[in-house]
């Protein structure tokens, strides 16, 4: 049990000490969601109501979003190439931003039957 807690600070996002006029720090997170599936692939009409349902309600702010391909290794160790979406979150970094992050991920993951999304997280101070 010590040794994960040694761990938990290591997957906080870092402090920024200061930011510019004008700026305030936020989170800047990259979310990436695989697009292969059991039976077929998501398509872009599941996509973009997946977005529209889920992402926009959490984030009526705004958010980015574009097509990718890539790969990774399942549990079983198999590699898998396929096409993916990437969704781009700047937010306060607040514990209600936080939820609503794991929330939509584990919405995709549950409705499109997906291993795992990934997310890239990271400190970064923003002007909105």
């Amino acid at each position: 049990m010590l040794a994960l807690a040694a761990l938990v600070p290591a997957c906080a996002t870092p402090a920024i000490e200061t930011c510019a006029a004008g700026e305030q720090r936020a989170v800047d997170d990259l979310v990436y969601f695989g697009t292969g599936r059991p039976k077929g692939e998501v398509t872009r009409e599941e996509w973009d109501d997946f977005l529209r349902v889920e992402v926009t309600p959490r984030f009526a702010q705004g958010f980015t979003v574009w097509q990718a391909y890539g790969q990774w290794r399942t549990a079983d160790g198999a590699i898998v190439r396929e096409a993916s979406y990437v969704l781009n979150l700047v937010h306060p970094d607040d514990r209600s931003s936080e939820t609503a992050v794991g929330e939509i991920r584990e919405r995709y993951r549950t409705r499109f039957e997906q291993e795992s999304t990934m997310r890239v997280k990271h400190a970064v101070c923003a002007s909105f």
